[in-house]
């Protein structure tokens, strides 16, 4: 996926923790500069003190939000609308949405068809429209610091813990759609002799579904396909890394 893109980052906290804002930042920092740093919801409750501790150290706007009515939420709206705004600025690249709901599938939607990538960033109970909505989509357990796991001795803290390990060959292995996607990949991307440039795999994924390594331990697609044993690896000096299917 090109790099280089101003990058409009806006975040839903009434629905997304807070542990990971720092991961999310590092993960953009590869596909461009974060301009756009919007961090919705009611500032007047409680329920936000902690994302509160996070807005300065990472120079991110907090956008106020009041609950008008009681059981409705109004920072989905408004969030929508902060997006649409800057979509028709026209100075904005790219978009990183960090929710976990699936309400704000329509609208990443609309953001891809006027030709600009999403990121998307959401906890594990984030529902598979969203997910697959998004050009790449990471679960936030992932990204979390070892200094958080540290701070939250909680359940959910070492549930998140062991979803950011390393996966093994017998996990990968057991992850059919992880295995479809990497063979559809090979298989589309191939020469004539069946190896293809590990660079154009990646490529096509990225083209086709809101796949991310990180969501399995790894940070380069090279790292996960290597612990896959899935295909054959060759290192050629001036080609790159190329993978085949072995036979």
């Amino acid at each position: 996926m090109p790099d280089n893109h101003k990058i409009a980052l806006l975040i839903d906290c009434d629905n997304v923790s807070y542990h990971s804002i720092e991961g999310v930042l590092q993960e953009l920092a590869k596909y461009g500069s974060v301009n756009v740093r919007h961090a919705h919801g009611n500032w007047n409750g409680t329920q936000l003190k902690g994302w509160i501790d996070k807005l300065h150290a990472n120079a991110i706007r907090p956008i106020q939000q009041f609950a008008y009515t009681p059981g409705k939420n109004a920072t989905d709206s408004a969030m929508i609308i902060d997006a649409m705004d800057l979509l028709y600025s026209g100075n904005i690249g790219a978009f990183a949405l960090m929710t976990s709901d699936s309400d704000f599938t329509p609208l990443v939607m609309r953001i891809l068809e006027a030709g600009l990538p999403v990121f998307g960033f959401g906890e594990r109970k984030t529902p598979q429209p969203f997910v697959n909505a998004c050009s790449q989509f990471i679960y936030t357990e992932n990204l979390r610091c070892e200094e958080e796991f540290d701070e939250d001795a909680s359940e959910l803290s070492m549930q998140a813990a062991a979803h950011k390990k390393k996966w093994g060959r017998n996990e990968l292995l057991g992850e059919s759609g992880l295995v479809r996607t990497l063979r559809t990949a090979v298989d589309q991307t191939a020469d004539d002799e069946g190896w293809a440039h590990l660079g154009r795999v990646g490529q096509y994924i990225s083209n086709n579904s809101s796949f991310s390594p990180v969501n399995y331990g790894y940070k380069k697609l090279s790292d996960l396909v290597r612990a896959s044993e899935l295909f054959d690896v060759s290192k050629r000096e001036k080609g790159g890394l190329y993978i085949k299917v072995p036979g």
